[in-house]
């Protein structure tokens, strides 16, 4: 939906089950649609879509391109960003590493990538940009067995940048690429978010012209638990000329990892996903995991004194309850600085993709979870001017129904 000044906000459709077009269009006709009545009646509804490699194989064929321009019409919605993040299999099979794969060394990724954005350029509405989010360059593992990939990641990207400056300047649209940094990837703090800018740019003079079209998306779990802080981190991106992709409103889990915490970790370990842990007191981080199963096996992390934060997506509009605590302060924080800033970023998306995998006590019907989230986030961004407050208040009252 659209938002003051100019801000679109929508949730990640990549709650939803889908790897083909036919399976994701049902997820839409399914769930997105009952959300959409439910939160914007009335009114342009903004999707954030979510499409791996065969989706969007499938979709660039004229005639369903075609077709779903005019369902998007004839149902009052828009595309402004897509998640391309998770090439293949994203629900119902073990994802774990192999969310990384393939990385941005490969020419899978990059083929991916600007079909994508062929895409996106068809959907996008005139006068609004378009983003894609993408993995953070590789699963750090693999850079450090195998070096050389680096200089591939470096020219798969120029190569994608190029392509969308070429996509932009036919269309007349304004798009861009986000790479997303996250826990124990090439890319996973801001200090190596920007490293990673600068040694590209370093890598081929013409880099330098291309940064408008590919630049940061900041995922709030994902900084939250490295134990950054939100202003200091999206401060330093945005001085180093860095552009704001998007941001992913999201919230990671946090606990003491003492017996009792220790305990009730054990019911959000489940097959599908990675959740990678890092230790820290304070801002000073202590210790990572690549996964929680490896966290809660180390008896010397859980004797320390310090916190323990997960990536593991948590509802925005509810505490997970003891002994349990969220990041939804970082969060905050993010949006106080959009505050200050809010020709920064443009392109807000909710993204609690593990409704499957979640406790059951944290679990509401997939329709209800997102209607609360909604409801959450408008009054949060109200607060601070980013949204009109009659919507936010329309939405709360809906949210209980």
């Amino acid at each position: 939906m659209k938002l003051n000044p100019g801000l679109h906000l929508a949730y990640c459709t990549n709650v939803h089950r889908g790897e083909t077009w036919a399976e994701t269009l049902a997820a839409l006709e399914q769930h997105t649609l009952p959300v959409r009545r439910r939160v914007a009646p009335g009114q342009p509804y903004a999707i954030g879509l979510r499409l791996g490699q065969r989706a969007a194989e499938e979709l660039a064929q004229p005639a369903t391109l075609t077709a779903f321009r005019h369902w998007l019409d004839r149902h009052d919605c828009y595309v402004f960003t897509i998640n391309g993040f998770p090439y293949g299999n994203f629900h119902g099979a073990r994802v774990k590493e192999q969310a990384y794969a393939p990385d941005w060394s490969t020419p899978e990724r990059l083929t991916y990538t600007q079909r994508l954005f062929d895409l996106l350029a068809e959907l996008v509405p005139a006068g609004v940009a378009g983003s894609v989010s993408t993995m953070p360059g590789s699963f750090k593992p693999w850079i450090e067995a195998e070096p050389a990939r680096l200089q591939a990641i470096f020219a798969n990207l120029t190569a994608c940048a190029r392509h969308i400056e070429s996509v932009a300047e036919r269309t007349g649209r304004d798009l861009h690429l986000g790479v997303e940094p996250e826990p124990c990837c090439y890319l996973e703090t801001t200090a190596e978010t920007l490293a990673f800018f600068e040694s590209w740019q370093a890598s081929e003079p013409a880099v330098a012209k291309l940064l408008p079209r590919v630049g940061v998306n900041y995922d709030c779990c994902h900084l939250a638990v490295e134990f950054e802080s939100p202003g200091t981190s999206l401060e330093r991106l945005s001085a180093a000329g860095l552009r704001l992709s998007k941001l992913h409103l999201s919230s990671a889990l946090r606990v003491r990892p003492d017996a009792a915490g220790r305990q009730a970790l054990a019911a959000f370990v489940e097959p599908r996903y990675l959740h990678q842990v890092v230790a820290g007191q304070g801002n000073v981080v202590r210790q990572r995991f690549l996964d929680l199963p490896d966290a809660l096996a180390s008896a010397e992390a859980a004797s320390r004194d310090e916190e323990w934060r997960i990536h593991f997506h948590v509802p925005l509009h509810a505490s997970p309850g003891e002994p349990f605590s969220d990041t939804r302060d970082h969060l905050l924080g993010a949006l106080d600085w959009l505050k200050a800033h809010p020709q920064a970023c443009a392109h807000l998306e909710m993204e609690t993709y593990t409704w499957e995998v979640l406790p059951p006590a944290l679990r509401l019907g997939i329709e209800n979870q997102l209607v609360h989230e909604y409801a959450w986030t408008l009054a949060a961004l109200a607060e601070r001017g980013l949204a009109d407050s009659s919507l936010a208040t329309r939405v709360a009252v809906e949210a209980q129904r």
